[in-house]
Order: C-alpha cells, then structure tokens, then sequence
C-alpha cells in the first residue's frame, strides 16, 4: 500500500479475516510506486495471494514467480468539470493541449477530455505499457520541453505554471558522469525494494565493466543513502539499478557519482549522450538495454511455425475486456 492507505490496512485485514478462513499479513514497507510490488518478500513471508493497492500493473500478473496477485486501483474523484472549467477559462478554443497525470486521477483525466475534444486539439500521449496519459517518476510520453507546462491540483483547486531547470539538471548530471568516467572500482546496487531492481540490466552492467577490466562490487539495498555509500571508501563511482529519480533529484547530495543505469552506459562509452534526457525506464520502446522492457531482457517470442496449432481455437468475443475502453490491456492488444 502506499503510505497514505495505510491507515486503511488493519480495517481491510479485518474485514477479510471475517469473511474469509485467510489469514492476512499487513506489509508495511514503504511503497513509492508501481514498482514496488514486493512479490518476492511476501513468497518468502509463505503467502499464497497479493493484493497491491493504489498503483497500476506495471509487473504483469503472470510475471510475478508462482504468487497470485491482485491489483486493486485507487481511483480518486475530482471536480472534473471545475477542472474543465479552468482550462476553458485560460486557453482559447483551438488550442493544442496535452494531458497527462499520475495513475489514481487518469479516469478523470478521461472524462475531462472527452468534454474538451470539440473545442481542443487534444493529445492524451502514451508510454507503454503505461496506460494512456498515465506517468510514472522514471517514465513518461516524451513532449517537447519547450511547451508551457501548467499543474492543476485537485484538491487546492489551484492552477499554477511549473519551471524546471532542464539545463542545471543536465549540466548536473553530465558532472557526475565526468566524473565516473575514469574510475577502477565501482559499486554496483540492486534495488530490492520490490520490483526496482533489475537483475537482467545488473548482469549487462557486469558484462560491460567486465568487458573494461573494471573492478566491482555487488550490494544489495532496499533505500540508498548518502550515509550508507560511505561505509565503501573504495567505491569510486556507484551505479544505481533502482529507481533513476534517486540520481536524477538528489545524485548532488552523495559524495560519489550515483549514476542511473543509462548515465553508467554513457560513462562505459556503450551510449551516446542524449540531448534530450531519456525517462523511459520501464518503457517499451526505450533506447537501450539499460531499461527494464528492452528487447534485450525479453523471452524470445515463438515463430508463427512453432505455435501453428498449439492453441485452441478462441470465440472472438472471448477477447473484450470487461474493463473500461480506457483499460490499458485494450491498447497493448493492438
């Protein structure tokens, strides 16, 4: 759960321990995002079902290893026509308009648009296997970043315009990466923090410095601070396979170069530097084996020969989802 829902924790525990002949194990590790489902700790904690709330189903149920998982959205109600109210009020019919928001408010994001289609070019862009307008921290539709960004919140109701620095974000992170560049030992960490880490990019990491005659070490963290990269003097830059806003948004506060998957394969001169900073982590159609979904990482896909007549022929209306024509499932399928 994330840790706004916790409060709800005991009282779901409750209410399944009534109903049912379960027992229920509340774990109450932090949850940041969808990357967090700890399939792994609760097989160990020798449960038979997960049940994650809040966040989308960025692990697929039928790659989480022999545990039955459930995910329960979190959909949060918002004044969608406020909402459209205020866009009517700052932008002038005929606009071009993109929406994105974060995944508990992409029904309203929906209904929204549906309302100011005929007035709008509107553009609801998306990253898959993200669902459509839905961001994560490390993954997104790439925009121009040029474009006016504006933030609405639902619950202020306050419409403000939002800065970023692209250019101290770069300048920071192309420092870091300098940096790293002629060191002899590096650490290498697996986030275990549910899903983060990557086993898959941290053997390419391997290959690589491996390849370079570099020396490495392993280490295994489910939260990365400052304080605890210092317990390693002879770490002269580490690579994080975690989550890449640790680098992004607070790589300055560590002593060493804390390097994203990406940055380490720039630094490892396998990578180009991108004008363009990539945040496509667990995208589909990411620029290179330093992410989660590279085709690289993924099982080979069988021959049309070899899975000619292994399955039963299907009733066409078996395939309609009983979701919602936003359901994520309907545009991976196409």
């Amino acid at each position: 759960m994330p840790e706004g829902l916790l409060m709800f924790a005991c009282t779901i525990a409750d209410i399944i321990e009534r109903f049912t002949s379960a027992e229920t194990v509340v774990m109450g590790d932090v949850t940041y995002g969808a990357c967090c489902v700890d399939d792994y700790t609760a097989r160990a904690l020798g449960a038979d079902f997960l049940v994650h709330y809040g966040h989308s189903c960025l692990i697929p149920i039928d790659a989480t290893h022999g545990m039955r998982m459930l995910y329960v959205f979190v959909d949060i109600k918002i004044d969608v026509s406020h909402f459209v109210d205020t866009i009517r009020f700052n932008f002038a019919p005929g606009t071009s308009l993109a929406f994105v928001s974060t995944i508990q408010f992409v029904s309203a994001l929906q209904a929204a648009v549906q309302d100011l289609r005929p007035e709008y070019k509107v553009l609801v862009p998306q990253s898959k296997p993200l669902s459509p307008g839905e961001v994560l921290g490390c993954t997104s539709p790439r925009l121009e970043s040029s474009v006016d960004a504006v933030v609405y919140d639902p619950y202020s109701k306050v419409f403000s315009r939002e800065y970023y620095d692209h250019s101290t974000m770069q300048k920071n992170r192309g420092n870091a990466i300098s940096s790293a560049a002629g060191a002899k030992t590096w650490g290498l960490i697996l986030g275990t923090l549910g899903r983060q880490g990557s086993p898959k990019i941290l053997e390419h990491l391997e290959s690589r410095l491996q390849a370079l005659g570099c020396r490495y070490v392993r280490l295994l963290l489910s939260e990365i601070f400052p304080n605890k990269l210092k317990l390693f003097p002879e770490v002269e830059a580490w690579i994080q396979v975690a989550c890449p806003r640790l680098s992004i948004d607070w790589g300055t506060a560590f002593p060493k170069p804390l390097l994203t998957p990406y940055e380490a394969s720039v630094a490892l001169r396998e990578a180009e530097w991108q004008k363009t900073y990539p945040m496509d982590f667990y995208s589909n159609q990411s620029l290179g084996p330093w992410t989660v979904n590279h085709e690289s990482h993924r099982p080979p896909r069988a021959t049309a020969r070899q899975t000619k007549g292994l399955l039963p022929k299907k009733d066409p209306s078996e395939d309609k989802c009983s979701k919602s024509t936003d359901c994520q499932c309907q545009e991976q399928a196409k």
